[in-house]
């Protein structure tokens, strides 16, 4: 299978036609790479079968491992995860930002994407390409970060493409990142408890 194409992207400001064209591989099932707020990611549709299976397949990652995804609005996290009135304060305070809150799941979010406990990992990223990305698909998306086989964050596009490029559909370069991993927040029961300190800060 041929390496990726990189396609050059305005991170801050996505020109359409890339969002488009990103748009139309992750709809066929594709797996693209993007850089995010954290780190350059890894997404497909949440929709796809297809797609979430060749995710775990270029991770390398235990299926019992569910990933997180993400969402263009705090509008749309509803839908995927019961969010009360205290989760839904505290998401507004710090979205869109550099956090993944855990929720618990509601019947759109596919098996494979829950825990044992029917918990599910969402984002609404300060990326304005990651946001656009999910908005024109109309659905979120499976996100994990893109790393090498040691498990060490790519930061560049190039690297990305050496590494993984023959898994993906497409590579968006962003340009070099150099990222923290997001902050983990359980919302649980509507107690805040920090599952991992990344670059979102609580205040």
């Amino acid at each position: 299978m041929a390496a990726a194409p990189i396609i050059e992207v305005n991170a801050d400001h996505p020109q359409p036609r890339h969002v488009q064209r990103a748009v139309e591989v992750l709809s066929s099932g594709g797996v693209i790479a993007y850089p995010t707020d954290t780190y350059y990611g890894l997404g497909c549709d949440l929709g796809s079968k297809k797609g979430i299976e060749r995710l775990y397949q270029l991770k390398g990652r235990d299926k019992k491992k569910p990933l997180s995804f993400l969402c263009p609005d705090l509008s749309d996290v509803a839908k995927y995860a019961h969010v009360s009135n205290f989760a839904y304060r505290t998401m507004k305070s710090l979205t869109p930002g550099a956090f993944t809150f855990i929720l618990d799941a509601t019947r759109l979010v596919p098996e494979a994407m829950m825990s044992k406990q029917k918990q599910v990992g969402i984002r609404v990223p300060d990326s304005e390409l990651a946001r656009a990305l999910a908005a024109a698909l109309g659905r979120p998306i499976v996100t994990t970060s893109a790393t090498n086989g040691e498990g060490e964050p790519l930061i560049d596009a190039k690297d990305i493409k050496d590494a993984l490029g023959y898994g993906l559909d497409l590579i968006l370069d962003g340009g070099v990142r150099l990222m923290e991993p997001s902050t983990v927040v359980s919302l649980i029961g509507d107690q805040i408890e920090v599952l991992r300190q990344g670059k979102g800060q609580l205040d």
